[in-house]
């Protein structure tokens, strides 16, 4: 049987206590921070809501009517309840404003989020910060359980049911080792067929780096082996082990100093967009100011 209407008028269940308690509707309402005018209006609506008169009001103050005492006595658990949940809800929002907890894909955790959060730091340096990092369909399960206040996810698809925010934008880069055979066709744009021919070395499944490139050949990678780490990746092709799948950011440094070889593939489109994702229809506060140290929206 659904609750009834009235019982969602706690203030005016709570003031009734105070009248009970001070024997007056003006001691009432000054211990409530309102008129008397105002808290008699509340006890008249309350009453005709209830269908049953709660006050008998004299020269002396106002009583509560053998109705009003029985309303009372019930009152009184649900009204404390009611403070328990107030306070308990401010002590969560106390909580919240303290801390910032954040987790992030692989790509981002290493080569973004380290100088946001210091932006965040210098602004909060009182607030404590926690980071957890998985790859984009582990960050998205923690927002979704509310173990973090944000996430950062590299992943093409966005989980139904979590609101984004685009952060950036990153490239995933197809490299092999100097003395790869591919790696003297580097300049020239190779077909997609002839890329997967070869051993190519990929992310974990839940990975974004890795869905952005099976969605980019459409699904297929017959000679694909799953590592767990950009770190694993990179160390296995610069021994020769395959094509490596990972971020740009990820091999400009080898690239540069020409440990490994990057490959251009005919018609191949590797960017993707960065993004946050939180629950709800807006981020925490603390959480929103890490997005505005990131950029405009």
């Amino acid at each position: 049987m659904p609750l009834p209407p009235w019982i969602s008028d706690l203030p005016a269940l709570d003031l009734l206590l105070s009248v009970a308690e001070t024997g007056s509707v003006g001691r009432a309402a000054q211990a409530h921070g309102i008129s008397q005018p105002s808290a008699s209006a509340r006890i008249a609506r309350l009453e005709r809501r209830l269908g049953v008169p709660l006050l008998v009001r004299s020269r002396r103050g106002s009583l509560l009517t053998p109705a009003g005492q029985a309303v009372a006595v019930w009152t009184q658990q649900v009204v404390e309840a009611a403070h328990t949940l107030a306070d308990g809800v401010r002590t969560l929002r106390a909580d919240q404003e303290a801390r910032l907890r954040v987790a992030a894909s692989l790509t981002i955790a290493e080569y973004m989020l380290p100088a946001w959060l210091l932006t965040v730091r210098r602004t909060h340096p009182g607030t404590e910060i926690s980071v957890g990092v998985s790859n984009s369909a582990g960050v998205c399960e923690m927002v979704r359980a509310g173990g973090v206040d944000l996430g950062f996810v590299e992943s093409p698809d966005i989980p139904a049911g979590l609101s984004r925010r685009q952060v950036g934008d990153d490239r995933v880069a197809l490299v092999v080792s100097a003395g790869y055979p591919l790696a003297a066709r580097a300049g020239q744009e190779i077909p997609v067929t002839d890329i997967l021919e070869q051993p190519l070395l990929l992310r974990e499944p839940g990975s974004g780096t890795r869905d952005t490139f099976l969605n980019a050949v459409g699904g297929k990678a017959p000679h694909a082996t799953s590592l767990g780490s950009t770190t694993t990746i990179l160390a296995t092709t610069r021994a020769g082990g395959g094509i490596g799948v990972v971020s740009s950011r990820a091999t400009a440094a080898p690239v540069a100093a020409g440990e490994l070889v990057e490959l251009t593939v005919r018609g191949l489109d590797l960017t993707r967009p960065l993004h946050a994702v939180w629950l709800g229809r807006a981020p925490t506060a603390l959480a929103e100011d890490l997005l505005a140290a990131i950029g405009p929206r």
